[in-house]
């Protein structure tokens, strides 16, 4: 039940922070191994990208890849939350005063954030691929074929077989474990501040919101250079023999992205970054506590009903 509590949790936040992950994509590709000056710039910011992608592809268009987003939120997120409640539940993460001790904590979010990552890693593909496609006038990366959500499942993997579905998998790792570490610990160490002070006692709700900001701080700076490499290795053309068109590996597209794009280049798209994770953060973690008091007082009804 932990895991399909956090897993409609997710999902809850997906709906409303999809575009502002489109937007992070565009700008993430924009310029792609180009120097500053040398490519044309589509997009200036978030609003402005925004304003482009409406204009040219329509208002909906700021959705694309919601499926697949959604199924990812469901896999990862699902495995992650509910991964970390899990080992939180078996008195793992605290000692015997209830508080976080921070290696346990950082080692069992990260563990849960790799696990939920690489399972959703073909929903992760397909959304990256799909949040990419632009008209022409606007287009950035290696524009993939538009299809239906399992019809692009069928074709990766007539093309490249399963393991086509797994590309950039070993190289979401790391960028999995700096994630989930980072946003559940801000999360968790900010809310057992916050009790532990006794501020909001009778605001539940302003307590999950103040713990989750902490933590989507914390994502968006220590995440987005990770993201960002992640994104250009989801994205980048793939040839006959299922080999990459531009980086051969993790730390090949680290190097040509720093020789190419300078050591900026790592935090671009931080701007929507945040306006993404903050949101999404907060949303999804407000959810997630909601959803877990919506669990445990059905489940104290059921057992008082039982006995």
């Amino acid at each position: 039940m932990d895991f399909i509590v956090a897993g409609c949790a997710a999902v809850s936040a997906g709906f409303f922070t999809n575009p502002l992950e489109v937007i992070k994509t565009r700008l993430q590709l924009q310029g792609e191994l180009r120097a500053k000056g040398q490519h044309v710039v589509h997009y200036r910011n978030a609003l402005h990208a925004s304003y482009q992608i409406a204009k040219h592809d329509g208002i909906l268009a700021l959705q694309k890849g919601l499926v697949p987003a959604l199924w990812v939120q469901l896999i990862m997120n699902g495995a992650r939350l509910g991964g970390f409640q899990f080992f939180d539940n078996r008195n793992l993460i605290r000692d015997k005063d209830g508080n976080m001790v921070f290696y346990r904590s950082a080692f069992f979010a990260g563990l849960c954030g790799v696990c939920g990552h690489y399972l959703a890693n073909p929903m992760f593909l397909i959304k990256t691929q799909k949040q990419s496609q632009a008209a022409k006038a606007i287009a950035v990366g290696h524009q993939h074929k538009s299809l239906p959500l399992w019809s692009t499942l069928v074709e990766i993997i007539k093309t490249h077989g399963i393991k086509g579905l797994y590309k950039g998998g070993m190289a979401s790792l790391p960028r999995a474990f700096v994630a989930s570490s980072a946003q559940l610990l801000g999360f968790s160490y900010a809310k057992q501040f916050i009790l532990r002070e006794e501020y909001f006692q009778t605001r539940p709700l302003l307590t999950s919101f103040c713990s989750s900001f902490v933590g989507g701080i914390a994502i968006s700076v220590l995440v987005t250079p990770f993201d960002l490499i992640l994104t250009r290795l989801y994205n980048q053309g793939v040839g006959a023999d299922g080999k990459g068109l531009l980086y051969n590996g993790y730390f090949d597209c680290v190097s040509k992205v720093y020789h190419t794009e300078g050591l900026r280049a790592f935090y671009k798209g931080i701007g929507p970054m945040y306006m993404r994770l903050g949101p999404h953060t907060v949303l999804t973690l407000v959810f997630w506590d909601i959803f877990k008091d919506l669990q445990h007082k059905y489940t104290a009804k059921d057992m008082r009903s039982f006995n």
